[in-house]
């Protein structure tokens, strides 16, 4: 039989479903604040997934991928146990916050500690509620606020199965991404728990593209684990995976035009943008200094000296990317 799971005081038995609150903290007004969880444990014995979203408060594509996960027919044959956090930044999502109140980014606060700062503690109880009860993670972000993402796994490829879920998810670009201190993909890979993080999409918006491939990548991760049967090879456009990655920076302060669309393909002296001054009597060309493609963008068309305009990954056949790119969007708009 597959195993009890137990998240604070709520014990879920094989082949049993309870969606309940999780609680974090009490506001100032003593109202009590919790984390949404539900868990979906099979009949059958197999892995824990957990798949969390809204890490960042402001991040809400991931919200509607975990809502639509656990409305899908297929969880009535799961095998193992999923465990969905659809919003683990709870205060941050009440004010459409990245941070929480004290202006601490969750995710550079963990593992966190039981009398820690406000995000300290919020990292302490998902790590020992949900994280290390669980074989396998999947975080879902979107690019901060005023930037959008082409859909994108980020994991490090020093861990053989973390790579192969990672292809097995679908998305069309793999970023093999370090960890950072204090992330909770570098807290779970010190822990040996593969984790992959999907980012698409732009905060406080939903992206319809982002979301089906979301919610598609999480079930062929599922499958790829055994947690969900396979009756016939989904159908997945093989990933591309950037060797390097990097953001152009704006050269001089003012208005931006024309930035390129994410997933087109740009090269090495191409002009991916003009920034110009409001009357237009000082125009500067911004040119790529390296072939790639656009797999991240600014959506403010202000900006000072410094700021990032466009992220671009480099890969060993961009034509093969740019074709990747656009058969993956051709799949998820029809």
């Amino acid at each position: 039989m597959a195993k009890t799971i137990k998240v604070g005081d709520v014990s879920v038995e094989a082949g049993e479903r309870r969606a309940f609150e999780l609680p974090i903290t009490d506001l100032y007004t003593n109202a009590q604040t919790s984390m949404p969880v539900e868990i979906v444990n099979g009949k059958k014995p197999g892995p824990t997934l957990f798949v969390s979203a809204a890490l960042h408060g402001d991040e809400i594509n991931g919200v509607e991928i975990v809502r639509r996960l656990l409305a899908h027919g297929s969880l009535k044959r799961l095998r193992g146990a999923l465990i969905a956090v659809p919003i683990v930044n709870v205060l941050g999502f009440m004010n459409l916050s990245r941070y929480l109140p004290d202006r601490r980014d969750l995710n550079r606060s963990f593992p966190g500690s039981q009398g820690g700062s406000a995000a300290s503690r919020l990292a302490h109880i998902f790590v020992s509620e949900i994280l290390l009860q669980s074989d396998c993670g999947i975080d879902l972000h979107t690019a901060a606020v005023h930037r959008s993402n082409l859909p994108q796994i980020r994991a490090t490829f020093d861990n053989h199965e973390v790579r192969r879920l990672a292809a097995a998810f679908g998305a069309p670009v793999i970023v093999n991404a370090p960890n950072r201190e204090g992330s909770l993909r570098a807290f779970a890979a010190d822990n040996n728990i593969p984790m992959l993080v999907y980012e698409a999409g732009e905060a406080l918006r939903f992206d319809e593209i982002s979301i089906r491939s979301g919610v598609r990548g999480v079930l062929r991760v599922m499958r790829a684990m055994g947690m969900l049967p396979v009756r016939t090879p989904p159908k997945v456009v093989e990933p591309v995976v950037a060797t390097d990655s990097a953001w152009i920076r704006a050269p001089q302060s003012g208005i931006v035009i024309a930035l390129p669309e994410l997933g087109r393909r740009v090269r090495r002296g191409d002009t991916v943008a003009t920034i110009s001054d409001p009357v237009g009597a000082n125009q500067h060309a911004v040119i790529s200094p390296h072939p790639g493609i656009v797999i991240g963008r600014t959506e403010l068309p202000l900006v000072y000296e410094g700021d990032a305009l466009c992220h671009i990954a480099e890969f060993e056949k961009p034509k093969m990317a740019e074709e990747t790119v656009a058969a993956f969007k051709e799949h998820h708009e029809a």
